[in-house]
């Protein structure tokens, strides 16, 4: 393509609500951790390496019987609560760190010798739990 040389109305994604397709034989709970697979599918957060934690499914959806991208499911980035992994957990001196998916609403201080994918970035813990801040492109470059 060459420079502009007048106006140009650019497509832009406004807001956080986001849309993707989901793996095959997977279901994903409304609330649970979302990760993308090394396929680029999105599955629920499990105890898996290759995935990336992505944000937090806004809807369900239940792919069990289905191939790679027969549905689709809403998630959001962000910060989002989540449980503290009792054998492995996040503690207020991680904040700023990277922390790592144990399963689909939990996650863990570290990758659980190499077995875990990132979530994101710890940005609180307290007594319940941890404030994860999910951020696709942050959590593949960190």
């Amino acid at each position: 393509m060459v420079a502009l040389t007048a106006d140009r109305n650019t497509p832009l994604k406004s807001g956080d609500l986001r849309a993707g397709l989901v793996g095959a034989s997977t279901k994903i709970f409304k609330g649970a951790i979302v990760m993308r697979n090394a396929a680029g599918y999105l599955i629920k957060g499990a105890t898996a390496t290759g995935s990336f934690g992505v944000g937090i499914a806004q809807t369900a959806a239940d792919n069990s019987a289905g191939a790679n991208g027969a549905l689709s499911v809403n998630w959001r980035p962000g910060v989002a609560y989540l449980a503290n992994l009792a054998g492995d957990p996040c503690l207020v001196t991680d904040i700023g760190a990277k922390c790592w998916i144990a399963d689909d609403q939990t996650v863990a201080k570290t990758n659980g010798t190499g077995t875990r994918s990132p979530a994101g970035i710890i940005e609180d813990v307290d007594a319940n739990g941890v404030w994860v801040r999910f951020d696709e492109a942050l959590n593949r470059a960190y």
